[in-house]
């Protein structure tokens, strides 16, 4: 693969810095303290729709969708570098309109919708207008495996009926959350157990949806996002809700967290590489023991070897995402699982470093190193834990090695 970006791309990353720098990062604070004297934390602040048109006016909106007239024309690894810089803030992928669970879900819309759906929730998600969550983790079962999933939904007449309880439902707490893309069983005695699931679209003010409380990650509820759980009781949406057709919902899923996974894999090494950032301006600063940290052998070993990881790490990225573009998300899933394992925990240990060399104030507030660590941590479990991609990843490779042995390779 070429390691060079296009010239569209190296345009693109100097249109994104200079906005980051101009319009993101001397607004980090405003952000944060708004959610310190308002009285709605699930309502983002006036500044985020500044930002929005300002994004729009610039040219730099909805980049993530590769293989589609909505999208920017970027593939995977032309968006890499782009989400990147936008991992280094938090809120930032939201001012382009590249935030998850809101890229997954336009992508569900756009492969898989009928014309029908997109019109009505695709084009306002396209457009910033509204947010939206996917609802598939349940409490009750292990729903790293997809099969678990036990909430019903029911065909009645003209529309499907749906219960149970959700959680981890990312950003349904958000006043503009207004659409849920619901994973559940429509034929749960169906032999093949990959055919039992559907998804379908719920929109958010529908009678029977019970919000339960907003979930916290090492204390942190994410305003003004919010992972919720979520209640459905007998919730009726009109059977022409459902996505792509009965029975589809794993295959859905499997094209659905392809592009999502890396997508986080991509913004975490703009946070590890911001963190590394601060550590280096730490380690030159702050004086123990009559000279600088950074004469210390030990720190000066934890900025070589996170620099050392986070190259790994998006060299893994952009391998990953060029296979996607070549091959397809199914053909790539090998490097996805290798991703999405190594990148969550690379970030992890690269802030978990800087936390240490900043002392009791790498686990404050007063710097963005706790709260990244939260998130980092997160994405562990998030879209699949590192077990279930390692063994998966296992089962390729030993199948790799039967077939090799066999002479078929």
């Amino acid at each position: 693969m070429d390691f060079n970006h296009t010239q569209k791309v190296v345009d693109l990353m100097d249109r994104l810095n200079a906005f980051m720098d101009e319009h993101i990062y001397p607004n980090e604070e405003a952000y944060r303290e708004h959610f310190k004297t308002t009285d709605n934390l699930w309502k983002s602040p006036p500044l985020m729709d500044e930002l929005k048109e300002k994004a729009k006016n610039a040219g730099l909106w909805n980049l993530f969708l590769p293989e589609s007239a909505h999208g920017a024309g970027l593939t995977n690894l032309e968006y890499a570098p782009l989400a990147e810089i936008m991992g280094r803030v938090f809120f930032a992928s939201e001012v382009f309109n590249c935030n998850a669970p809101d890229t997954g879900n336009m992508e569900v819309i756009d492969r898989y919708g009928s014309e029908a759906q997109k019109e009505q929730w695709l084009k306002p998600l396209l457009n910033g207008e509204i947010r939206s969550c996917f609802s598939m983790t349940e409490p009750r079962v292990a729903s790293s495996d997809a099969t678990n999933i036990e909430s019903p939904i029911v065909l009645d007449g003209d529309e499907y009926v749906i219960n149970g309880r959700k959680w981890w439902s990312s950003g349904a707490m958000n006043e503009a959350c207004k659409i849920i893309i619901f994973m559940g069983k429509t034929d749960p005695e169906n032999p093949n157990r990959h055919k039992q699931q559907s998804m379908i679209l719920v929109p958010m003010d529908t009678k029977g949806i019970e919000i339960i409380r907003p979930l916290s990650v090492f204390g942190y509820i994410d305003q003004p996002f919010g992972h919720a759980e979520i209640n459905f009781d007998n919730v009726r949406v009109p059977k022409d809700n459902i996505i792509l057709g009965e029975g589809r919902g794993f295959e859905i899923a499997q094209g659905r967290l392809g592009p999502g996974r890396i997508h986080h894999c991509m913004r975490l090494i703009g946070m590890a590489k911001r963190a590394l950032e601060m550590m280096c301006a730490r380690a030159e600063n702050r004086i123990a023991f009559g000279r600088p940290l950074s004469k210390q052998g030990s720190v000066r070993e934890s900025i070589a070897l996170s620099a050392s990881e986070i190259e790994q790490a998006r060299l893994l990225t952009l391998m990953t995402a060029d296979k996607m573009d070549r091959h397809g998300n199914k053909e790539a899933s090998d490097l996805i699982s290798m991703i999405k394992v190594v990148g969550p925990r690379m970030a992890c240990e690269v802030i978990d470093r800087a936390i240490q060399i900043h002392g009791a104030g790498g686990v404050s507030g007063d710097y963005f190193l706790a709260e990244a660590y939260a998130g980092a941590r997160t994405l562990r479990l998030a879209d699949g834990p590192d077990e279930v991609h390692l063994a998966s990843l296992a089962k390729k490779i030993l199948k790799q090695k039967e077939m090799i042995d066999a002479g078929r390779v």
